[in-house]
């Protein structure tokens, strides 16, 4: 099938699909008369890359866990992705706590809560030594 038509059936622009070969995802099956050709197999690929996109992977991500046949080193990918994600889930969980509190806050500004300014000096980095 052609870049058209494999772009087509996942509804994909064609420069999707050539940014995706160009880091090295995704590969015509050949090319005829200089325009990409792909195989059945390209469909898989392109759903797999829909996939992981969909997870929350990076290109990069991908390309590392699709360019090994080494099991471990695709868990070793999933591992560091779920230690992210955990990283900014409690970071939307505080974030969403902050704000909930914000809009019961009893003070009439919660910009003058004490609660929600002591989740702001939380946020202020200590100083750095010189």
């Amino acid at each position: 099938m052609s870049i058209g038509e494999l772009a087509d059936r996942f509804g994909l622009a064609t420069h999707v699909l050539r940014h995706w070969e160009a880091v090295g995802l995704l590969t015509p099956a050949h090319r005829t008369s200089g325009r990409r050709r792909y195989g059945g197999d390209a469909l898989a690929r392109v759903a797999l890359i829909q996939q992981f996109k969909e997870l929350g992977f990076g290109l990069d991500q991908i390309r590392a866990m699709l360019d090994t046949t080494d099991p471990a080193a695709r868990k070793a990918v999933l591992a560091r992705h779920d230690a992210e994600l955990e990283r900014r889930i409690a970071s939307a969980t505080a974030a969403r706590d902050l704000i909930g509190h914000g809009l019961r806050c009893p003070a009439p500004d919660f910009i003058e809560c004490p609660t929600f300014l002591a989740g702001l000096e939380a946020r202020i980095p200590p100083a750095r030594g010189r």
